[in-house]
Parts: structure tokens; C-alpha cells; sequence
């Protein structure tokens, strides 16, 4: 019997290497796509190159997409492409939309045109919500998005609901909540704050600048939601889901956890810079996670200090690492 085939696009990124390890636990065939570009960014894959397949293809491109289903005929589809940080909508909201909102309708049309028998999952986001209308957010919450980000996230999931109810598309959208790791881009507020934390704790940085401390968000560890995805695309019907832990803390909570790991007060560390704060914030995001509970059977497990601890220990080892090569130059091992 043939193995299960699924093509992977943002394969390069944090969910998609983890989704790609999943997947290949299962038995999958994975393939992944990735852009053309004059340098490689696949560090969060490398350990995985001679276990998948790459190939070029563009959300930009509607006939490239066409091509890679034609060649890669997947039974999955999990399209994870997007121009995913929030700060940089703002200032190319233009390009954010055509990836992050037109990219989406490229896809489930090459879909249409290929293969409609292949299960499509697309990337939602716990942006959408914005403005929140209710706590904590479910699958009926209203939306309300903040960013250029967040409304080309809100096309890219109803032309998914629209394409599923007018074609017959086996198309699901995942709504996750903030979902983090060791992976995560250096450029998130997680991830800036858990290499900070390291760097200031080795002495090789001196403080650490942040926007809006009070945002709170709903934060849980990224290989546990890949799971989620996975979960959706094998139900006998498809239908949207919530993906969190239902709990929220603030960005000062997450500061606190990264101090206290390395048992530093923040206090002298911490700067606010208010050239940080959005345009348009988001005061406060928590996932309902009923239905994901009662119909995927899947539940968020690692704690928010655990989540915390985990990321900044990978830095402090990322960190010594980099200096141990410094030091010792090239031919440092």
C-alpha cells in the first residue's frame, strides 16, 4: 500500500519542520515547497533534507503551484506559506496581502483544477480576532483584525470556508493561538526575549528593549499544535477549530519566566521603547478550546514556564555554542 503524501508550503519554518518530523513519524511521503532565493534558509530543516523532497514553487505563481500538484500528487496539503510577522504588514501591507490572502485562493484553486479529492489545511491565525468581541475566543467568536496581517489572514480563511462550501473541498482552517519554540524567528517577541535573556545572562548583551509589556496572549509549544493540524485533516468532515491552551499571560509574564530561568532580576535589564508599539494593538487573545478537546481529542501540555524554560535554555546552548566557534575559529568543533 502506497504511503500517504503530503506537501508541506512555509516547510522552511518553525511549524513546518515540525509538522514535517510529524509526518514522517506517520509514515508519510513529505514534500515541501520553498521559494527561489539567493540564499538558503533551511536551518530549521537541515536535519531532515535527505528525508524529504524540495521543490520551487511560489504563492506568487499560479501555475507553479499547478505544477506541483501535478508532480508531487499529494493526498494532504497543509499551506503554511505566509508573510507571517505582524510588524512588517505595516510596512508592506500590499505584499503581506497578496502571500498571506491571494496566496491562499492560488493554492485552493490549483487544488480545484488538480486533484479536489486532496485535503487541504490552511493557517489561521488568533490575530483575526483583533479587537476582541468575547473571552475567551471560540470557532463563532466574531473577528475583528487589528493588521494589514490579520485581514489578509481573515480572506485566506473565509476564501478556504468559501471554496470548501462551493466546491466540496475537504478544506479546513486551523485559528492558532501564539504557539512558540526554539524555532521560533528570532524576530518574535518570544524568541526575542528568550535570546536576549541568554546573551544578557552570558555577558555578551547589556539590555533588553520592548514595546507593549501589558499585551497578553495565549501562548503554547509549537509541536504539540502540528498535531492539531494533522488531527483536522483526518476527520470524516471538515471543520474549523480553535488550537490553544485557554490559558493567557501577559509579555511581562513572559519576561519574568525568562529573568527568573537564569535567575536574573529584569528589573535591570529592561527598557520600554515605544517605537515598538503597533500602530494597533492587540490587548488580549485566549483560546476556547472546547471543540478541539471534545472532537480532535487533542489538548495543550506544556506549561507556560515550561514552554519559557525550554526556549531560553535552547538559546543559552545556541549562545555558548556560537562563542565556543568565535573563540576557537573555523576549525573550532
Amino acid at each position: 500500500m502506497k504511503s500517504p503524501t503530503a506537501l508541506v508550503t512555509g516547510v522552511t519554518g518553525q511549524d513546518g519542520s515540525y509538522l514535517a518530523e510529524l509526518l514522517l513519524d506517520k509514515g508519510y511521503e513529505v514534500h515541501g515547497m520553498v521559494r527561489r532565493s539567493s540564499t538558503e534558509t533551511f536551518e530549521r530543516i537541515a536535519h531532515l533534507k535527505d528525508r524529504i523532497q524540495l521543490h520551487l514553487g511560489d504563492l506568487l505563481d499560479q501555475a507553479s503551484l499547478v505544477t506541483l500538484l501535478r508532480d508531487v500528487q499529494p493526498t494532504e496539503l497543509y499551506n503554511l506559506a505566509a508573510q507571517s510577522f505582524v510588524p512588517t504588514s505595516w510596512v508592506q501591507p500590499s505584499l503581506t496581502g497578496e502571500f498571506t490572502a491571494l496566496g491562499v485562493t492560488r493554492m485552493l484553486d490549483a487544488v480545484r483544477l488538480v486533484d479536489p479529492e486532496i485535503r487541504f489545511y490552511q493557517a489561521s491565525s488568533s490575530e483575526m480576532f483583533g479587537r476582541v468581541q468575547e473571552k475567551p475566543q471560540s470557532e463563532t467568536t466574531p473577528f475583528y483584525p487589528r493588521s494589514p496581517y490579520a485581514v489578509a489572514k481573515l480572506y485566506g480563511h473565509w476564501i478556504t470556508v468559501n471554496y470548501r462550501e462551493s466546491y466540496g473541498l475537504f478544506a479546513v482552517s486551523g485559528i492558532l493561538f501564539n504557539h512558540e519554540s526554539p524555532r521560533r524567528g528570532r524576530e518574535f517577541v518570544t524568541r526575542k526575549i528568550s535570546e536576549s535573556v541568554a546573551r544578557i545572562k552570558l555577558g555578551l548583551q547589556d539590555e533588553l528593549s520592548l514595546g507593549n509589556l501589558d499585551a497578553r496572549r495565549d501562548w503554547g509549544y509549537a509541536p504539540e499544535y502540528v498535531d492539531a493540524m494533522w488531527r483536522m485533516l483526518q476527520l470524516a468532515d471538515p471543520t474549523d477549530f480553535v488550537i490553544g491552551t485557554g490559558v493567557q499571560h501577559s509579555v511581562e509574564d513572559f519576561v519574568n519566566a525568562a529573568f527568573a530561568t537564569v535567575e536574573l532580576d529584569p528589573q535591570d535589564f529592561m527598557r520600554v521603547d515605544k517605537s515598538l508599539i503597533r500602530p494597533a494593538e492587540v490587548d488580549t487573545l485566549q483560546a476556547n478550546v472546547e471543540k478541539a478537546e471534545r472532537e480532535l481529542g487533542w489538548r495543550a501540555a506544556t506549561q507556560f514556564t515550561d514552554l519559557v524554560e525550554i526556549m531560553v535554555h535552547a538559546d543559552l546552548e545556541a549562545q555558548e555554542r556560537s562563542s565556543r566557534r568565535r573563540v576557537g575559529g573555523p576549525g573550532t568543533r
